[in-house]
């Protein structure tokens, strides 16, 4: 596999390895949501432990408002923190 079909997997584990614990397997509630930030970025965004913030990051994910986060939103929020990354050390 190239290294961009080795990250695509590694996405799509990483979302599968804490969906459906509460549920859907095919989404993400603000419990696993919060184990996922949690244990996969806290490098990037520290450990989140204030609830208000897991509720702020999870309303501001769940874009049709469905009360879960789906692949696709978590693409998005995988997305935009790859590109303040790119942006961050490109200015170095």
């Amino acid at each position: 596999m190239s290294d961009i079909q080795k990250a695509m997997a590694l996405l799509i584990g990483a979302f599968h390895k804490y969906s459906g614990k509460e549920g859907d397997k095919t989404t993400l509630s603000k419990g696993e949501l919060k184990d996922l930030l949690n244990n996969e970025l806290k490098d990037i965004l520290g450990k989140i432990a204030d609830q208000a913030a897991v509720d702020k990051i999870f309303k501001d994910l769940d874009a049709n408002k469905d009360g879960i986060v789906d692949f696709q939103e978590y693409v998005t929020l995988v997305a935009c923190l790859t590109m303040m990354c790119n942006e961050f050390f490109t200015k170095k």
